[in-house]
């Protein structure tokens, strides 16, 4: 990365990246004012633009490229996908436990849609980023699938084998994210290990075990600063904004 006075960064990914929580008092997703991007957004020198959306994957990713990244001629692109890939469809589970479930993008798939996305964007001269996945409290995960329906829980359960294989699952895009990062040499902040270190790190969940809360968002956001404070930073202004 070239030196200037301002940058524009573009933070891409899914509903995270949007910021989309729980409000538990209204029973409803909301989005967060405060998100992490947009309080990234208000250490940097620069424009920080959030082109994340609810439920995306990284192959509607690829589809919104354009319109979301390239036209806006960043600098920088934040990339966060994840989340939603390695998901599955737990109703179709709950009602047939004993069929086979794909997740909705195979983890080959994941893994050579990421490599493009960076091929891509490093052709046209744009740095790509790459952050782990924010660790999901499987516990609250499978409570928010199954919704208390005794039926789902044991149809899944007899599925899944174990709660924790949710987990162990998610982990398994987070790790896919580092070894990409690691094969084709990209910037990498690791969130995950980060906020894993905070012990209980489900104080930084939503309800629903998987969104980042108020705080999960400004941990994420700290995280992010320090990792450009250390590296790269130019790109913060002299006196970040709080």
């Amino acid at each position: 990365m070239k030196t200037k006075e301002s940058y524009k960064l573009v933070a891409f990914g899914d509903s995270i990246t949007k910021g989309v929580i729980y409000d538990s008092r209204r029973a409803r997703y909301s989005n967060l004012k405060n998100c992490f991007a947009n309080l990234v957004g208000k250490s940097i020198k620069g424009t920080v633009y959030n082109a994340g959306r609810f439920g995306s994957t990284i192959k509607r990713g690829v589809s919104k490229m354009y319109p979301d990244v390239m036209k806006k001629t960043p600098d920088i692109v934040l990339i966060e996908f994840g989340g939603n890939d390695c998901d599955f469809d737990w109703k179709s589970i709950a009602h047939n436990p004993d069929s086979e479930h794909k997740p909705k993008t195979d983890i080959s798939i994941f893994r050579d849609t990421l490599f493009n996305m960076i091929c891509t964007f490093e052709k046209f001269s744009i740095t790509p980023v790459l952050m782990t996945l924010p660790p999901l409290d499987y516990r609250r995960y499978f409570k928010w699938i199954t919704k208390g329906d005794k039926v789902a829980e044991q149809n899944i359960l007899r599925w899944l084998g174990s709660e924790i294989e949710i987990y162990n699952w998610h982990k398994v895009y987070s790790e896919m994210i580092t070894k990409i990062a690691h094969r084709t040499k990209t910037i990498l902040i690791d969130v995950r290990s980060e906020i894993l270190k905070q012990g209980d790190y489900s104080r930084f969940l939503c309800i629903d075990g998987i969104h980042p809360n108020l705080e999960g968002h400004s941990l994420i956001a700290d995280i992010i600063l320090n990792f450009v404070e250390d590296n790269y930073k130019f790109l913060l202004k002299s006196i970040p904004i709080p």
